[in-house]
């Protein structure tokens, strides 16, 4: 089986070509690949598949081989991966997901012909809270306190397809993730777990962020969750609509549009190397 290594700002994942490949045990394949020492090494697997509603489908498994809804790192990589490969020839292409249909626009760079940086329409944040889903009463779930851990967190609860907890800290590279996480993650307030950002706000336009994935664990960046994290910012009043995410893979940018309510993330998109394995 082929595959292809790629990465968003450091959020790595193994991709393979459903166009052209066929895989019987995507979850146990994830599991596999993923391994940083005995795989491939990644946050997770990702088929890139043929569509009858859009130029293609991305289908996408955590690290621990469940199943994710959305992926925004993930997703600008499959838009490079079937522009650069010839599988569309169009700057503007959709992806369908389980979170629904993601429209993508392409920067190619002129001398390569390959695509650098990629905006998706993230779609409307989610507040209401079944169906993020959170067992809270308040509607929004907006610094809302929480106590895990003998600790008390004011949480903003938001959907950006999947899941996420966001939390502003005046501290960040002191914070235990690999303590704190798994606290966050499978929480009773969380029936399908949560993705949870801890995050900084540097100033109207810049936040900084460290993110805790569900079924990845701490990864240097998330899409999904920088978007998460954007909108949390803005609905307290942290920050204005169009704010730069400074996470440990690098940077993002997100605007969140007055107009259509829409999230759009601006970020790269990378090929790291190909391969060929019996898995």
């Amino acid at each position: 089986m082929k595959f292809t290594k790629m990465h968003g700002i450091g959020n790595d994942y193994v991709y393979i070509d459903c166009f052209k490949e066929q895989v019987k045990d995507p979850e146990k394949l994830a599991v596999c690949v993923s391994d940083r020492h005995f795989g491939i090494g990644s946050d997770g697997l990702i088929l890139i598949k043929p569509s009858n509603v859009a130029d293609c489908e991305m289908e996408m498994y955590n690290a621990d081989g469940s199943r994710g809804e959305m992926c925004g790192n993930g997703i600008r990589c499959v838009g490079k991966y079937v522009y650069d490969n010839g599988i569309v020839d169009k700057t503007t292409l959709t992806v369908d997901t389980l979170a629904g249909i993601k429209t993508l626009e392409l920067q190619v760079d002129k001398m390569s012909k390959q695509v650098v940086a990629v905006t998706v329409n993230m779609g409307e944040p989610i507040f209401k809270p079944d169906q993020i889903p959170v067992l809270f009463e308040e509607n929004p779930v907006k610094a809302v306190p929480l106590v895990v851990g003998q600790e008390r967190y004011l949480i903003t609860c938001v959907s950006m397809g999947n899941p996420h907890a966001v939390i502003f800290v005046e501290e960040l590279e002191r914070l235990d993730l690999a303590m704190l996480g798994p606290c966050f993650e499978n929480y009773e307030k969380f029936p399908n777990r949560i993705n949870t950002e801890f995050v900084k706000i540097i100033d109207r336009s810049h936040l900084k962020m460290r993110v805790w994935e569900r079924g990845s664990g701490e990864t240097l960046a998330c899409g999904t969750g920088a978007c998460a994290s954007a909108v949390a910012a803005m609905l307290n009043g942290f920050v204005d609509r169009r704010t730069e995410v400074e996470l440990l893979g690098g940077k993002l940018f997100i605007f969140w549009s007055p107009e259509d309510n829409c999230v759009y993330m601006t970020g790269p998109a990378e090929m790291v190397f190909t391969g060929e394995g019996i898995f």
